[in-house]
């Protein structure tokens, strides 16, 4: 079997976070160090070796003083074992081999270690997705890559567990964001270094026909007065390094009471003819 093509372009990801700037657009990463903050608030644990994970060295090394920096190339400069807390910060999106970077973050932690990772996830820009997509298949009678795909909660869990951490959650939060057009949008993800940096994305530009069509689209179905709604999706990805001593899930079976007890209510098998079914 070939080797899977890759998803990023990481010469043009390079190229688009240099033209990142550090301004109001860097919202999200504001929100991703305010929500890391909290998360660490609730782990009864004081790390003195953390590492973050990052492209944006400047706004998290303020965020967090001490910890160590490092980017997110595809092999990342981890010793083993070095650290007892792991951040992959607004990364983990673009990689090509994700499951690869959960896998490098783990060794690097030392047993019973913190992984956090936050990145974008399935539902961010949705909006934007279908009006490009409606626009180019409606002039162009096709359609290229033009928006990230991003994983979804439950991909995303299952692949902490591939990646072999203990007690493995993910969960999302959502924002809502107003732009005043569909212009200002896509100059917002430019400031983000956010734009396009698929390898299989088309080198040509849209056609101002085809952005003039999306700007239409997105502002019949996705507007809220005057303003556009753009949504962005924030998926945390919280894992421990194993170790002894660790909280572990009880094995199939094994359990000494009963839901229906504890619940206070009446069990019927499955095939109880007096069990209400749906029509």
């Amino acid at each position: 079997m070939s080797a899977p093509e890759d998803l990023t372009d990481r010469i043009a990801l390079k190229r688009n976070r240099a033209r990142a700037g550090q301004g109001a657009a860097m919202f999200l990463h504001r929100h991703a160090i305010d929500e890391m903050k909290e998360r660490l608030k609730l782990v009864n644990r004081r790390f003195t070796a953390p590492v973050i994970v990052t492209s944006f060295p400047g706004i998290w090394a303020s965020a967090f003083p001490g910890a160590r920096v490092v980017a997110d190339t595809e092999t990342l400069p981890l010793e083993r074992g070095a650290h007892d807390l792991v951040i992959h910060a607004m990364a983990l999106h673009w990689s090509n081999d994700p499951v690869g970077q959960m896998v490098q973050a783990r060794l690097a932690l030392r047993p019973d270690g913190l992984f956090l990772g936050l990145l974008p996830g399935g539902q961010t820009l949705h909006q934007l997705r279908t009006a490009l997509a409606e626009a180019e298949v409606a002039l162009c009678g096709g359609l290229s890559p033009r928006v990230l795909p991003m994983a979804d909660i439950r991909d995303l869990g299952h692949l902490l567990q591939r990646a072999g951490f203990a007690l493995p959650v993910s969960d999302s939060f959502t924002l809502s964001v107003r732009y005043r057009s569909l212009e200002a949008l896509l100059h917002d993800l430019r400031d983000m270094g956010e734009t396009n940096a698929m390898a299989q994305r088309s080198r040509t530009p849209l056609a101002p026909a085809v952005l003039a069509e999306a700007a239409r689209i997105y502002r019949a179905h996705f507007a809220d007065g005057d303003a556009l709604l753009a949504t962005f999706e924030l998926m945390v990805l919280t894992g421990w390094a194993p170790a002894p001593g660790q909280p572990r899930p009880l094995r199939p079976g094994s359990a000494t009471a009963r839901l229906a007890d504890a619940l206070g209510t009446s069990e019927q098998p499955l095939d109880d003819p007096a069990r209400p079914r749906r029509p």
